[in-house]
């Protein structure tokens, strides 16, 4: 059953006639998006540091942010985790998950550093892979001048996010390094490839995340059908998942990618690789953010920060 909590989330959606983003011109919705923080999202936690970064990348610049944990020492070493904000590829920014990214921060002891990768259509794909890589090895590269520890570097995000953090996961695979500890993939899009997975059509109308939407987040991001089976855009398809870093991989039961979640937290076990699977039965796409109208966001955001805290010690 669906959680009461996010049936009411849904009905109040409904009877206020809020446009499904896929109506929507991509600069409004992504506006919407960043509106709706107020209604849905807890009160962003103190924390002890933020700072506003850049690295360069292949297509210029990238807007980063540095969040150190409340009550970490200004010049301790900390492990950190670089976090790809979620939105189809399309819409999110830095402000959107500045409450998931403090809360990660505070509950799991670690520095985070958030990445504002360029969005479709602007910037269709592989822009947004471009800027999470160079972004993941420009902190590696600053890691001593931030008091960071680049032997304790994870990745991590949230649905586009989730993908984006398995691409660089098999990229820096792929390239010798830098090495990565931990994967933090919550419910991640790993295949862009229609008709695979069931609950795109079993959850794909009537839970927030319509099928409808997902195919105007696809369109604005992927330029040609045939980049789906580039493994960049579908990581589910490269060649190997083996020696990849541990995983945790959250899903949600009313997702449409739920499946293509569980099938990528199997693809790593059986290629060796130690991944957990979690899986909110009750619960949504998106909704670890929305801590403020449902409890279990937050139960999700501890059990994310838990493993975080014991991957990167």
């Amino acid at each position: 059953m669906l959680h009461p909590q996010a049936q009411a989330l849904l009905r109040l959606i409904e009877d206020k006639g809020i446009p499904p983003t896929h109506t929507l011109p991509h600069a409004q919705a992504r506006a919407y998006y960043r509106e709706r923080r107020a209604t849905l999202q807890p009160e962003p936690p103190p924390v002890a540091q933020v700072r506003e970064l850049q690295a360069d990348g292949p297509h210029g610049p990238i807007p980063l942010r540095l969040y150190r944990p409340a009550g970490s020492d200004a010049q301790a070493v900390l492990p950190v985790l670089v976090y790809y904000h979620g939105g189809g590829w399309v819409i999110g920014d830095l402000d959107t998950h500045d409450t998931l990214c403090r809360s990660l921060a505070n509950q799991a002891g670690v520095a985070v550093v958030a990445v504002d990768y360029r969005l479709g259509p602007e910037h269709r794909f592989p822009a947004a892979v471009d800027d999470c890589l160079a972004a993941t090895r420009w902190v590696h590269a600053q890691a001593a001048s931030l008091q960071l520890d680049a032997t304790r570097l994870a990745v991590g995000g949230d649905s586009a996010g989730g993908n984006l953090a398995a691409v660089v996961a098999l990229a820096l695979r792929d390239a010798g390094g830098p090495a990565i500890a931990f994967q933090l993939l919550i419910y991640p899009a790993t295949d862009q490839r229609k008709g695979v997975y069931p609950s795109r059509t079993a959850n794909g109308q009537g839970y927030l995340l319509e099928e409808a939407t997902m195919d105007w987040f696809h369109d604005h991001y992927i330029a040609d059908q045939a980049q789906d089976l580039d493994w960049r855009a579908s990581p589910m398809l490269a060649a190997r998942h083996d020696g990849l870093p541990p995983a945790l991989v959250l899903v949600a039961g009313y997702d449409p990618l739920r499946d293509e979640g569980v099938a990528y937290a199997q693809k790593l076990s059986a290629a060796g690789v130690r991944a957990s699977l979690v899986s909110f039965e009750r619960q949504i796409h998106g909704f670890i953010t929305m801590g403020r109208v449902l409890d279990e966001a937050n139960v999700a955001v501890r059990v994310c920060a838990g493993e975080l805290r014991a991957a990167l010690g």
